[in-house]
């Protein structure tokens, strides 16, 4: 018997044995043949996943605004701006506006005022001489030689002493943009500005007139000293750059707008259906405001325009900003062809952008509803 279950018991080892065995034995080569396998999947994911965890490029801040959205140029008072009972014309900050200017001042104004003085005094001189009580028997001429030349001559002399100057400021108001001018498309809206830069990617800005404190809810952005007087102030200024030629072209797309800057010396229709064209370059840096100036409509008093002047290298970091790409130096624009009488840089230069780039197409205005001020912020309800 004892000899019987020692042969049970050995047996029962052995069995139990060779089942912890076929339980184990498995684990190894698993074991052994993961290592391999999991090598390369633990180091290729994360070599692949390496420019994929790189963070985006991102996009440069808005030289032009503060942290908190109100812009970092302040108006100057007098500078770009109508000034309360002030006569004249506003300070000017283009080649063109300065030339009208003197000529306002220096030739058209004393020329006036001595037309009106003479003219004053002569009607005086008149009424004093010949009335009734110092003139009882009235003179019967009908006719005098000399006083005919005289009143013909001197008006003609005047006219073409002033058509000289007056024709060739005339010349430079249409004379075309040079090639190398960077191209803003003002579109008029009723009743707000959108804008197009097609020259630099396509980037397009809407701008609304900014309401005053009382008038808008809590939370809401209103106007500040630093964005300009009130009924002038918007919420999107276009920048240009100074010292670099800026071809506008205007037109609308519901009525006839005009836009108009008098610190430019300009006032340009826009004209549904239609492309009007000028151009100006600003020489100080500064904010200038302009208004509409074609009667429009109902809120035709709340179209303000504000053009911010800065240096060249701002202006870049501006379009970058916008999601913009600055064009090749030296290059005609792609959104105007080549006109005849313009200073062309170099004649043969072919278009900086000929081919509009992939997913920068600009989305007409009309296409957004430009009577129902959709993109509007600042005169949706007034």
């Amino acid at each position: 018997m004892h000899g019987l279950k020692a042969i049970v018991l050995a047996a029962g080892l052995v069995l139990a044995g060779g089942m912890a065995q076929a339980q184990t034995a498995p684990a190894a080569p698993e074991a052994v043949a993961a290592t391999p396998a999991d090598a390369p999947a633990a180091t290729a994911p994360a070599d692949a996943a390496a420019p994929a965890a790189a963070p985006a490029a991102a996009t440069p801040a808005d030289p032009t605004l503060n942290a908190d959205g109100t812009p970092k140029t302040a108006p100057v008072p007098g500078i770009g701006m109508p000034v309360d009972k002030k006569m004249g014309v506003q300070p000017q900050v283009t080649a063109l506006g300065a030339s009208a200017a003197r000529f306002h001042d220096y030739i058209l104004l004393p020329i006036i005022t001595a037309i009106s003085i003479f003219v004053l005094i002569l009607l005086g001189w008149t009424i004093v001489r010949y009335r009734r009580k110092a003139n009882p028997v009235p003179s019967k001429t009908s006719h005098n030689t000399m006083i005919e030349i005289v009143w013909t001559a001197v008006p003609v002399l005047i006219l073409a002493f002033i058509a000289w100057p007056s024709i060739a400021l005339l010349a430079k108001q249409f004379k075309p943009a040079p090639d190398n001018a960077i191209t803003i498309k003002a579109i008029g809206n009723q009743w707000y500005w959108s804008y197009e830069y097609p020259d630099h990617g396509g980037i397009s800005i809407t701008a609304n007139m900014l309401k005053e404190k009382s008038e808008v809810q809590a939370g809401q952005r209103f106007r500040t000293d630093a964005d300009g007087p009130r009924l002038l102030a918007v919420d999107n200024r276009i920048v240009v750059p100074v010292g670099v030629p800026v071809r506008l072209i205007a037109t609308a797309n519901d009525v006839i707008h005009s836009w108009a800057v008098p610190a430019f010396w300009i006032k340009m229709d826009a004209i549904p259906g239609r492309l009007n064209e000028t151009s100006f370059t600003v020489e100080k840096p500064g904010v200038y405001f302009g208004q509409c100036s074609e009667l429009c409509g109902a809120r035709h008093a709340y179209m303000p325009i504000v053009v911010e002047a800065v240096e060249p290298a701002v202006f870049a970091q501006w379009i970058a900003a916008k999601g913009g790409t600055m064009p090749a130096a030296n290059k005609p624009s792609s959104a105007a062809p080549a006109q005849p009488g313009s200073d062309a840089a170099d004649d043969t230069a072919t278009p900086a952008n000929g081919t509009v780039p992939a997913g920068n197409d600009t989305v007409d205005a009309t296409a957004a509803g430009a009577t129902t001020n959709q993109a509007a912020t600042g005169n949706t309800d007034q």
